[in-house]
């Protein structure tokens, strides 16, 4: 069993000697003890709540009926989702999570709907209780921003994050347009996983180009002041990665380093799947044919997801980052199959 397998090592006397590899085995070790208690409390609660169904029944008392239901459907929906998570066991599922946001093409309005999505991702993160490490960040010129990257820590939260890779459609009446006009914006998303040391990248140094930058956007007298800004340049596959989170160069470089090694990982994975050469030519156009959710704002509210055919008109509640019906309804459809084959985008 894991579990005990990850207590042997806690109680090992050299256990702390590698700080960074017990904190790991630790996470692991909460992640698990949380969903073996996860499952033992639906059971005494499955079973409450039935008696007390057959409690209001006897009794005739519809209300105490009704509000056992109630507890039921709600037990129901916690019980599904700790069946996905059960089903995150991918190599590298558990794992901590870069995740980017690029503005398509349109100026101000994609730009502003980047830094949208960009809050509805750390909303959802702070949520669920992870932490979140601010990488890079280069803003717009007038609104909202150019690029970012983030990385979400916390286990599995590449596990759940990996079904938001792609582009983001948003309908709405621009606040920057005068005419008061509905306008259609694009961003995309990118979602690769922390590579730890049980996954091994070997990456040759000669094929690694380094430039060295002025940090960007907020970050106090230090900004701009410095070249402590690094961006990393993979020649053979084009993957580059920029890290402009410290003051000092060095460790920008050694964070940049981890980032590189973590997409060239993904784009591995990817290309074990079946469908990652479609995959990987969708995230090169940031526009219409590409998109796997559109968020309409105006006339009408809608957030619907063009894979699974899952909607809402919680459009505030989702840009809020309530997006755990999006992610488990992805995560179901490619583990049990299923779904529509084809969805109709929204206006």
């Amino acid at each position: 069993m894991r579990l005990a397998e990850l207590n042997r090592q806690a109680e090992d006397p050299e256990f702390w000697n590698d700080a960074e590899r017990a904190q790991k085995v630790m996470r692991e070790r909460t992640a698990l003890e949380n969903q073996l208690n996860a499952i033992s409390r639906i059971e005494r609660e499955l079973e409450d709540h039935v008696t007390l169904i057959e409690l209001g029944e006897a009794e005739k008392d519809q209300g105490v009926v009704a509000e056992g239901e109630a507890a039921l459907k709600k037990l129901k929906d916690e019980a599904a989702r700790q069946e996905l998570e059960a089903l995150l066991s991918g190599e590298a599922d558990a794992n901590d999570s870069y995740l980017e946001v690029h503005a398509g093409a349109g100026g101000t309005e994609s730009q502003d709907w980047a830094s949208m999505l960009l809050r509805m991702y750390t909303r959802w993160a702070e949520q669920h209780g992870y932490k979140i490490d601010w990488l890079e960040e280069t803003p717009g010129e007038e609104a909202g921003i150019k690029s970012a990257t983030i990385q979400i820590k916390g286990h599995n939260a590449f596990g759940w994050l990996k079904t938001e890779g792609g582009v983001h459609r948003l309908v709405r009446i621009s606040p920057f347009d005068s005419n008061a006009r509905r306008h259609t914006s694009f961003a995309s998303v990118k979602v690769y996983p922390v590579v730890d040391d049980r996954i091994k990248i070997e990456i040759d140094e000669k094929d690694v180009r380094t430039d060295t930058m002025r940090s960007g956007g907020a970050g106090g007298q230090h900004v701009n002041k410095t070249e402590s800004a690094v961006r990393l340049t993979h020649i053979p596959t084009g993957i580059a990665v920029v890290c402009q989170q410290e003051r000092s160069q060095h460790k920008n470089r050694a964070q940049a380093w981890d980032m590189l090694r973590a997409k060239l990982y993904e784009l591995e994975l990817k290309k074990r799947e079946a469908k990652a050469a479609i995959e990987l030519a969708a995230e090169t156009d940031i526009g219409w044919g590409h998109q796997i959710r559109s968020y309409v704002l105006q006339p009408y509210q809608m957030v619907k997801d063009l894979r699974t055919g899952v909607q809402t008109s919680d459009t505030g509640g989702v840009l809020d980052g309530d997006l755990d019906q999006f992610m488990a309804a992805t995560l179901a459809q490619k583990a049990f199959g299923g779904g529509p084959e084809t969805v109709e985008d929204v206006d």
